[in-house]
């Protein structure tokens, strides 16, 4: 039988080795193009490609990894084999970014032009419709996993869909309306486009690895569902994060401090199955306190008020 955390782990290794098999096709069509052309936007485009060919592995090795069971010398998984395949990426991209950047200016002051124009288009035409449907099915796994990896990888495909129309604009530009200096512009526009798009992916992925709390919505949510237990007495010490594509969380509550270990047991249970209602695939660690009881010198604060039971 399978389940929700196998069913992510599959749709994650399809994301990723479709997104390994469009890089193959396009770094194919480019390396071409880029030869037949000369231009230094397609040039761009091709070392984007190139780039993404390589980070879409370290997708598949890390969504592989992150999806690897929880063993003895990591009891809580590894799920940031994710954050850290994508802040790999985040390498990747910024490297090309200067790279390309500087191939830019020296050709915007060396006076290059691009030749054999209609090439380039057809490739960039080509490119733009695998990429698309790649985005498709992308987005449509995201909204079933939310993997960072994947979407650190959707990144640069959404970034090759401009790199693409760019490469298109640049060579009419500079072939067919004479403008010679309109292909280095862009690929310079191309190398900050991606410089852009780095700094965005490696923002995630340090949330992941810093284990940040979740957004403060979603753990309202949280606390707003457990509290309509009629036995719980109050919420502190919520502390929630998030590996790969599970979320953990702990928390303490009090009940009724004259309720039995057992009865105190299948409140905790209670509140469980509930919440993995809402949210299926978390990990969830509750603490029961009796009520009014604070614990002292734990070194953490509280960072949820206090939650009253529902009426």
């Amino acid at each position: 039988m399978s389940t929700p955390s196998s069913n992510a782990n599959a749709l994650n290794r399809s994301a990723a080795l479709a997104s390994i098999a469009v890089a193959l096709l396009l770094v194919a069509l480019k390396g071409w193009a880029a030869w037949s052309t000369g231009s230094t936007a397609m040039l761009g485009s091709l070392a984007d490609t190139v780039l993404d060919l390589v980070a879409s592995v370290a997708t598949l090795a890390g969504v592989w990894v992150a999806a690897q069971p929880a063993d003895r010398e990591h009891r809580f998984g590894h799920g940031k084999a994710e954050a850290m395949a994508a802040m790999f990426q985040v390498v990747l991209i910024s490297i090309s970014a200067i790279t390309l950047a500087f191939r830019a200016v020296q050709q915007f002051f060396a006076g290059e032009r691009t030749a054999a124009a209609s090439d380039g288009i057809i490739v960039s035409a080509i490119a733009m419709a695998a990429t698309l449907a790649l985005i498709a099915w992308q987005r449509h796994v995201i909204r079933r996993t939310g993997s960072l990896a994947i979407s650190t990888d959707h990144v640069h495909y959404q970034s090759d869909l401009l790199l693409n129309f760019a490469v298109i604009g640049a060579l009419v530009l500079d072939q067919y309306a004479g403008i010679s200096g309109a292909d280095p512009v862009f690929g310079l526009l191309i190398a900050l486009w991606l410089g852009w798009g780095a700094w965005g992916a490696s923002q995630a992925a340090i949330t992941q690895l810093m284990d940040r709390e979740w957004p403060e919505e979603k753990r309202r949510r949280f606390v707003k569902i457990m509290a309509r237990h009629p036995e719980l007495r109050g919420v502190h010490d919520l502390r929630t994060r998030t590996s790969g594509n599970r979320d953990f969380v702990q928390f303490h509550v009090w009940v009724d401090p004259e309720l039995t270990v057992r009865e105190a047991h299948r409140v905790m249970d209670e509140i469980e199955i509930k919440l993995l209602a809402e949210f299926p695939g978390v990990e969830i660690l509750i603490h029961p306190d009796p009520e009014g009881h604070v614990d002292t010198g734990l070194g953490a604060k509280d960072l949820m008020p206090d939650v009253p039971a529902a009426e």
